[in-house]
């Protein structure tokens, strides 16, 4: 183990996003947040949205956000354009050659793909490189106990969060975990940003694999676990 930042993680992009709900084919984009961190995990630039999703927004969201439809048609943007933007913004982060950071990456970028064919904004097919440091935190640290959610993993690598649920201060935390992440095991973790994208679709299928062989064993011989990475 080292404490030596790879040259790869000193400049992040980090992405996401608050929604109307957990299907990532009907849920709407509520607020999201693109922003480059530099080497000390410091906020070089950032990128705010808050969005009218043309819909209303559950309660259950609410709680979790709690941007409500009161707020966001008051005071969010055109769904369209917000999405139009935030595509810009997050293809241009990688035009310039910066990684995209995004925990559970296949959540974001799937509704952010479903988004983008709703109001047919021009999306890629294919985003890389980015970097999940949900996958990579399985992969490395794998007979680690408790929950894998941001604020427990944040915690346990000793980020502060902020608000958990804002997009902002869920985003930076996502990209500073991922360089605590990147210090501790730079010794085995990739060294180029294309072979580490390449082995997060492999290590994503096989830690889908494995909880899908412990689901239907313990509790649903049926269940099904999508591996797919990092768009759904």
């Amino acid at each position: 183990m080292t404490a030596q930042l790879p040259l790869w993680a000193a400049n992040l992009a980090v992405f996401d996003t608050e929604t109307t709900g957990i299907d990532t084919s009907e849920a709407r984009i509520v607020s999201a947040t693109i922003a480059l961190l530099g080497p000390a995990g410091e906020v070089v630039e950032r990128y705010d949205w808050l969005l009218d999703p043309g819909v209303e927004i559950p309660e259950p969201a609410v709680r979790v956000h709690g941007i409500t439809t009161e707020i966001a048609r008051a005071s969010g943007i055109d769904a369209a354009v917000g999405v139009q933007q935030i595509v810009t913004q997050l293809l241009e982060m990688i035009e310039r050659g910066y990684p995209v950071v995004a925990y559970n990456a296949p959540y974001d970028l799937s509704l952010l793909a479903a988004e983008a064919r709703r109001h047919t904004v021009a999306l890629p097919a294919e985003l890389s490189p980015i970097i999940d440091p949900l996958i990579l935190d399985k992969q490395f640290d794998r007979y680690r106990k408790g929950k894998r959610t941001l604020e427990a993993v944040s915690a346990h690598h000793g980020v502060e969060i902020g608000n958990a649920h804002d997009a902002g201060d869920d985003a930076i935390a996502a990209g500073r975990v991922l360089q605590a992440i990147a210090r501790k095991y730079a010794d085995v973790i990739p060294g180029e940003l294309e072979d580490l994208h390449r082995s997060q679709v492999g290590w994503a299928a096989q830690q889908a694999e494995s909880f899908q062989e412990y689901m239907r064993r313990v509790r649903d011989p049926s269940f099904i676990a999508d591996g797919r990475w990092p768009l759904r």
